[in-house]
């Protein structure tokens, strides 16, 4: 059973920049397209960005373009979220999971338990 964990979230200004880590446990991330979710509070959980397991981007939202990268380290079997130039509205608990090919959902029913990502303006 896959398990996932996140963290490197925190309380931030606006402007300033957080890195998100997601280590995967049970799966080989390599062979997967992984992404970034984020839930904020009274919303839907959303895509964010992901990418292909080597590495190239597949696609991201427009509110995050420019300011956020997802990069991977396959042999830690653990996912990076560098986010900058942060917004209060980028303020959401954010997961990783494997992200469905051709779609922007996840593709594991088991999600991680997140971590608190607040932009303070």
């Amino acid at each position: 059973q896959v398990q996932l964990v996140e963290s490197g979230g925190g309380l931030v200004q606006a402007g300033g920049s957080l890195r998100l880590s997601c280590v995967v446990r049970g799966r080989t991330v390599s062979v997967y397209e992984m992404g970034w979710f984020r839930q904020a509070p009274g919303k839907e959980r959303e895509f964010v960005i992901a990418n292909t397991w080597t590495g190239g981007n597949t696609g991201y939202a427009d509110s995050v373009k420019g300011r956020f990268t997802i990069s991977r380290d396959n042999a830690k079997n653990t996912i990076y979220l560098q986010m900058n130039s942060l917004k209060p509205e980028d303020t959401a608990v954010y997961y990783c999971n494997a992200v469905q090919p051709g779609l922007r959902i996840g593709l594991w029913r088991n999600w991680g338990q997140g971590t608190q990502v607040t932009v303070s303006s």
